[in-house]
């Protein structure tokens, strides 16, 4: 027998809903109306979060309080990245693994950061984070 999902399970994942919808527009508003090219782990990461902003978005529609078996991965996922992304701002990972070229996108220039103080890539480890801890608050109230 499957414990009965409360309104507030409903709202956590409404809440994890907001945290992609809110990352996503984010990066749509850094990219298109800001004009800042996003460089090749940034694509990544979008890669991972855009699709989390239907997928729970359908979930919320539905109550579909099983969605982190498929967006738990899609959030790990993206969280890797993000941190490796974080790691190179930070000037952690060596200069020959760097993913970006030198004709593309900087992914440590000034750039990068939120008030040109928050690295971006640090935002995103954040937003992962959050989906990923709300998603297992989730799976914790509404399996056996």
């Amino acid at each position: 027998m499957n414990p009965q999902p409360s309104g507030m399970t409903w709202n956590l994942l409404l809440l994890t809903w907001l945290v992609a919808l809110i990352s996503t527009l984010s990066a749509l508003f850094i990219g298109e109306v800001m004009g800042q090219a996003p460089c090749v782990l940034c694509w990544f990461q979008r890669a991972f979060m855009f699709p989390l902003t239907v997928i729970l978005a359908i979930a919320c529609y539905r109550s579909d309080f099983t969605v982190w078996r498929y967006a738990l991965p899609l959030t790990v996922i993206g969280a890797a990245l993000a941190f490796v992304h974080t790691l190179l701002y930070a000037g952690l990972i060596p200069q020959p693994i760097q993913p970006c070229t030198a004709t593309g996108p900087s992914c440590s220039g000034a750039g990068m950061t939120l008030f040109g103080v928050v690295p971006l890539p640090a935002l995103a480890l954040f937003a992962f984070i959050i989906i990923a801890i709300l998603l297992i608050i989730i799976r914790r109230r509404t399996t056996p």
